[in-house]
């Protein structure tokens, strides 16, 4: 009979049907025989859950986030966690590179306004020379680097420790913001970085600085970030994750200087149907007896 496996949040088609193929699948409510969760990394998995689910024995990520499972109530039980790395780690680093260029070009802007009919447009600002600073220097921190560094600006990053890079490491994010011109956020979320970046941040960055965020709404307090655009404070912003996802403040919506996307660093035809495949390899490792391919350290 084939194992009980939940779907904590919806998947894309084609991960759907080839779970159906494998796994008994249940959408709602998770029954005690559950042996397996899968979902999106937004996904919730708390140790009251965990708790509820005793033959559960691995929990299949579509994606690399995993800030909302319970991670040490997980390991407490012998459950294993498997992501989907380095499949998705190019687009997103993309997408972080395309809102840059969208916030300082105008591109959104300008295209709403031709749209309208409006021919003349205010300048936008050279890219070129800018000095960038990168929070989490990961798969995708380190590929932001090299996709902004012919550029021409210097580049620096903060993260817990330095790395072998020849890009200038900063020991803490209230300097690394001081010293940037264009601030990318690709660190994890969770507890240690909830609202990291708040009004004093913001203030540190400046009114010549732009904030993109590819990583977690969560690490931004987004009423401060609307404060620090209103007053422009910060000269504009490139988000592609929000606080209350999918909710996004309509004073952000209302902003020119604003670039907005609904959470598309990996939605790429080829990324999702790669991340899907590893998805099931995961599973079909782990219940082969095997080491899935995406298991956390």
């Amino acid at each position: 009979m084939p194992h009980d496996l939940f779907l904590a949040t919806a998947v894309p088609p084609a991960l759907d049907i080839a779970l159906a193929e494998r796994f008994t699948l249940h959408r709602d409510t998770p029954p005690p025989t559950t042996r397996a969760i899968v979902g999106g990394g937004m996904m919730t998995v708390d140790a009251a859950l965990l708790d509820r689910l005793p033959e559960l024995e691995i929990i299949a990520v579509h994606g690399v986030g995993h800030d909302g499972i319970d991670r040490a109530a997980a390991v407490a039980r012998g459950i294993r966690i498997a992501i989907t790395p380095d499949i998705l780690t190019e687009d997103v680093a993309d997408q972080a590179i395309a809102l840059w260029l969208a916030v300082d070009r105008r591109i959104a802007a300008n295209d709403r306004a031709l749209r309208m009919g409006n021919w003349t447009v205010p300048l936008g600002r050279r890219a070129s020379g800018r000095r960038i600073g990168i929070f989490g220097l990961g798969r995708i921190g380190q590929a932001i680097a090299a996709r902004a560094a012919p550029f021409g600006g210097e580049i620096a990053y903060t993260a817990r420790s330095e790395k072998s890079v020849p890009w200038r490491f900063v020991p803490d994010l209230a300097t690394l913001a001081a010293e940037s011109d264009v601030l990318f956020l690709a660190a994890p979320g969770g507890a240690e970085t909830r609202g990291v970046v708040d009004a004093g941040m913001l203030e540190r960055l400046g009114p010549e600085g732009v904030l993109v965020n590819i990583a977690r709404g969560s690490l931004v307090d987004e009423d401060a970030l609307i404060a620090a655009l209103e007053s422009h404070g910060i000269a504009g912003a490139g988000l592609d994750v929000f606080a209350e996802e999918p909710d996004v403040p309509f004073a952000l919506r209302r902003m020119n200087h604003v670039v907005l996307a609904p959470h598309q660093g990996s939605a790429t035809r080829e990324a999702r149907a790669a991340m899907a495949e590893m998805v099931v390899a995961n599973l079909e490792a782990h219940f082969a007896g095997e080491v899935p391919p995406g298991l956390l350290d």
